[in-house]
């Protein structure tokens, strides 16, 4: 990291700056035995220079590249910041199935955060489902406009919460206080003025915007002036997404009941395959280094926990089984088998439930639906 190269190269530069008034003082004061005021010993002076020889030279480096951190060890993964701890690291993104817990969807991103992947893991999971239509879920770690925009496009639903930013005592009117006014096409303030569109719009980040700003010679008077705008600011602008319809329409959709409890499932459905893979698999890092190498071995990571998945599901006779028919190209034939074992198993944990007392959800419900569920999908993840 730039920040800490600079940081350390700082205290070297103190470090110096105080042996060097130490050797001053020793030589005006040679009968000096004051511990605390030795000076340091000549191999120590070169460690020091050494060392800062070295955070020059990575300094230098950063600033030529315009980079803000760097890894020799592997320079494709970059500083990820975790609630736990900071490590040099890849972020892994998987998509997985609702229906059968199986991993649909991967792949490997060197930014530390989720903000542009929804619709390249929505896009690449409706491949392969062969789906004209999808939904999918993630949490709002995925939010973002652009990409919620381009999921719509392609006939893809996207279920994730709006981020809910609360404004600190104290600061400015946020834009959600003023009320969009769709026939007028302006919008209205606090204190009830119109802020009219603007002729000129704004690009930012990917998006065009329409400007709506008040009069100025009604913001300067207006009782609550110190409460919407800086003090050296003339007037009010609220800026709106050309497609702040699609998207209002969306987060009415988030707050139903009915995309609340989709929401919720999120957790057990995505979350669970990772602790799959960390503790009962043992991957808890990568082996290999680079980009490329990497997504190879996740690639393989994930292929073992959809193969370990299908084997709990259809277990391992029924497994050699389809193994036959599909080196004979008879898989219809067995696909009756495959749905009835899984049933089965349904019926036994429905069961089991009910035997412990913890069964709270109707056996409708808990089923997977399989007689509208086409099969190909199960042997597809395989």
């Amino acid at each position: 990291m730039k920040k800490s190269v600079e940081k350390d190269l700082k205290k070297i530069e103190e470090k110096i700056e105080i042996d060097f008034k130490k050797l001053q003082f020793t030589e005006k004061n040679p009968n000096n035995n004051e511990n605390m005021l030795k000076p340091p010993t000549v191999i120590k002076l070169l460690k020091i220079n050494k060392r800062k020889e070295k955070l020059e030279k990575d300094l230098d480096f950063l600033e030529k590249n315009n980079l803000t951190q760097y890894n020799r060890t592997d320079p494709d993964a970059k500083l990820m910041v975790k609630p736990a701890h900071n490590l040099m690291a890849y972020n892994v993104q998987i998509a997985v199935d609702g229906k059968y817990k199986f991993i649909v969807a991967t792949d490997i991103s060197s930014v530390g955060q989720d903000t542009n992947q929804l619709y390249n893991m929505a896009s690449k999971s409706k491949d392969v489902l062969g789906q004209e239509k999808m939904n999918i879920i993630a949490d709002k770690g995925y939010y973002n406009t652009n990409e919620i925009k381009k999921c719509i496009d392609n006939n893809i639903t996207p279920f994730l919460s709006t981020p809910k930013y609360k404004q600190p005592k104290g600061e400015l009117f946020t834009a959600d206080k003023f009320e969009y006014d769709e026939e007028k096409d302006c919008y209205r303030c606090p204190n009830n003025q119109e802020l009219t569109k603007a002729s000129f719009t704004q690009d930012r980040g990917g998006r065009t915007n329409s400007v709506y700003q008040g009069s100025a010679s009604k913001c300067k008077n207006c009782p609550l002036r110190e409460k919407c705008i800086p003090a050296k600011t003339a007037c009010k602008r609220i800026y709106r997404w050309e497609h702040q319809k699609m998207l209002e329409q969306h987060q009415s959709k988030m707050e139903t009941d009915k995309a609340k409890e989709i929401i919720k499932k999120r957790g057990s459905i995505v979350e669970h395959p990772f602790g799959t893979i960390k503790q009962t698999l043992g991957w808890t890092h990568f082996l290999v280094r680079g980009k490329v190498k990497v997504t190879g071995e996740n690639a393989l990571i994930m292929f073992t926990y959809n193969f370990r998945r299908l084997i709990n599901l259809i277990g391992i006779a029924l497994f050699k089984k389809v193994l036959k028919a599909l080196k004979n190209g008879n898989i219809e034939a067995i696909k009756a088998e495959i749905v009835a074992y899984i049933a089965m198993l349904l019926h036994i944990w429905v069961y089991f439930l009910g035997r412990i007392k913890f069964y709270s959800y109707k056996e409708e419900k808990l089923s997977f639906r399989l007689r509208d569920t086409p099969f190909e999908h199960l042997l597809r993840f395989s």
